[in-house]
């Protein structure tokens, strides 16, 4: 076994558990890490579905919805994985939200660069969404801050939204296709305003956490 520099042997993250459950290391490249990269691989093949569609709402556009639909469901999946199987590993926490903020974001993004969505409203997204990503991993390393419910709703509402506008319902009842704009226009102002609240929410955690831990500590 290979030892570092001081003389601590470097554990190898690929050995341990892949499926089975246990109290035992978990791989690295566990069955719930694995379905999350498998994630992350689906969101350029969605972005390139989308954009050659080129907004014709053609077959493109419909298989470019149904793997935007599949991917942002197993979401569930690999986080079920992971907590039933004791499979969570750091290299879990790290890559699950960038799958989910690569997901969301590139349909943002494709959805804006068709037109069918105001380059603001992506914009304030994805600034949010990056911002406490990174936020959580620099400043946060050494505390945790629950996943609140309201956080859970914004993931919720987002991933409706974006899927609905990217369903094309609106040409297969054309009469129908005024208020079916409005109807997603409606899901897409939602799913802003719970990702702009929840944002400040998790900021006024962080800073309730970090108070007391700083009162905790001796003078």
């Amino acid at each position: 076994m290979a030892s570092s520099s001081g003389g601590t042997p470097r554990v190898n993250p690929m050995k341990g558990r892949v499926v089975a459950t246990g109290d035992t290391p978990a791989s690295a490249g566990n069955i719930a890490n694995i379905v999350t990269v498998i994630r992350i691989l689906l969101a350029p093949v969605f972005i390139i579905l989308l954009l050659d569609d080129a907004g014709k709402d053609g077959y493109l556009r419909y298989i470019a919805a149904i793997v935007f639909v599949f991917a942002i469901v197993t979401d569930s999946v690999d986080g079920l994985l992971a907590r039933q199987r004791n499979l969570v590993t750091d290299l879990g926490k790290l890559i699950d939200p960038i799958a989910d903020k690569v997901l969301t974001g590139g349909a943002l993004v494709g959805l804006s660069i068709l037109g069918e969505l105001w380059w603001w409203v992506t914009i304030v997204i994805l600034v949010r969404e990056v911002g406490i990503t990174v936020f959580r991993f620099i400043a946060l390393r050494d505390r945790v801050i629950a996943a609140s419910w309201l956080g859970k709703v914004k993931t919720v509402a987002q991933a409706v939204a974006i899927s609905f506008a990217l369903f094309p319902f609106w040409n297969l009842i054309p009469a129908w296709s005024p208020g079916i704009h409005v109807f997603n226009e409606l899901l897409m102002a939602i799913a802003l305003v719970l990702t702009m609240v929840s944002g400040v929410e998790y900021l006024w955690q962080a800073y309730k956490v970090g108070r007391a831990k700083r009162t905790a500590l001796p003078e």
